[in-house]
């Protein structure tokens, strides 16, 4: 039997200042539950990070949580998962959470989610793997990014090749949609070769 559907989350560990963030994890996390999809995320029970989790649990889809022994504690992690893999280090976090993935969806986060979304996306243009990357936006929160971005494709540091590599919206179903329809479902992809 194959397994689901698979979208890998990125999102922050705190909730943020405004309720919408919040709403759209659970928006995000009820989806792919309804889908029959499963979720794989960071681990975590705080912030979105549990939001989406929760959500996704409450809907019936399998949830993977893949997070360091050292942010056990820190980001406190959810006990009542499917699955979750405790590992030795942030690059295994990562590697083991985009093998799972059949698609990738950054929220609204800090640095680590930043980081996350520049690694798989950097992964994306060497050629590592062709699955698709999605930026669920709400209250224009991606948006001053995207402005830098444009900037870096103006100053001749990017193209419109690499740009169109991200998809942008603010639906959560018109997102996870465009994630199916673009998908190449290119499991295995051994991350280890990075």
């Amino acid at each position: 039997m194959s397994s689901p559907f698979s979208v890998c989350v990125y999102c922050g560990s705190r909730s943020g200042q405004r309720p919408e963030y919040l709403g759209l994890a659970r928006d995000l996390g009820a989806a792919i539950g309804r889908r029959g999809w499963r979720l794989v995320y960071g681990g975590g029970r705080a912030g979105l990070m549990g939001a989406v989790a929760d959500a996704a649990l409450a809907h019936g889809a399998p949830v993977v949580g893949v997070i360091p022994e050292s942010l056990m504690r820190l980001e406190v992690g959810h006990s009542g998962l499917t699955e979750l893999h405790v590992v030795d280090t942030m690059h295994q976090r990562k590697q083991q959470m985009a093998e799972c993935a059949d698609a990738f969806i950054a929220m609204p986060g800090g640095i680590g989610t930043f980081e996350e979304l520049f690694e798989v996306w950097t992964w994306r243009h060497l050629g590592y793997h062709d699955r698709p990357i999605g930026l669920l936006d709400t209250a224009g929160y991606w948006q001053p990014l995207l402005e830098f971005l444009g900037r870096s494709c103006a100053e001749g540091f990017m193209d419109a090749k690499q740009m169109a590599m991200l998809h942008t919206s603010d639906n959560v179903e018109s997102l996870l949609d465009l994630m199916a329809e673009t998908t190449t479902s290119g499991r295995p992809v051994d991350f280890g070769q990075i």
